[in-house]
């Protein structure tokens, strides 16, 4: 089993926690595979947070990931997960950003994307990503 295809047993924690977990993880690893350090996971700056935190040699990139289980080929009754970063959620991660960077001055573009991961659930329980979209 990877890092990103788990068991899920709802007696261990709820499902949507499982599967944001799990797409932190796999975006974790999507930005690393593609040349990203990753800095930080679940960063609280001013009461709010930043999922992840990367760079490369020229950004400073704050990453929002939205992740959904639906079955391959369905849709998805909730809609696309990056839709669930409404104008609230924008601007609550650029409040988080700005005060990051007080803290952390840095030389680096500050760049902010959204990570959309795709999970499917297997028969046995387990999720599995099916697709990362990255947005910058």
């Amino acid at each position: 089993m990877t890092d990103t295809e788990k068991s899920v047993n709802p007696t261990d924690r709820p499902v949507n926690l499982t599967v944001g977990a799990l797409g932190e993880q796999a975006a974790a690893d999507w930005y690393a595979a593609h040349g990203y350090t990753v800095l930080a996971r679940n960063v609280h700056e001013s009461h709010k947070e930043i999922d992840l935190i990367a760079s490369d040699a020229e950004c400073l990139v704050f990453v929002e990931v939205k992740a959904r289980t639906q079955r391959a080929g369905t849709p998805n009754r909730y809609g696309r997960p990056g839709d669930a970063v409404d104008s609230d959620k924008r601007r609550r991660t650029v409040l988080a950003a700005q005060a990051y960077l007080r803290e952390h001055p840095t030389s680096l573009q500050p760049r902010i994307d959204v990570c959309e991961v795709y999970m499917t659930k297997k028969p046995d329980g387990t999720h599995a990503v099916a697709d990362i979209l990255v947005f910058r």
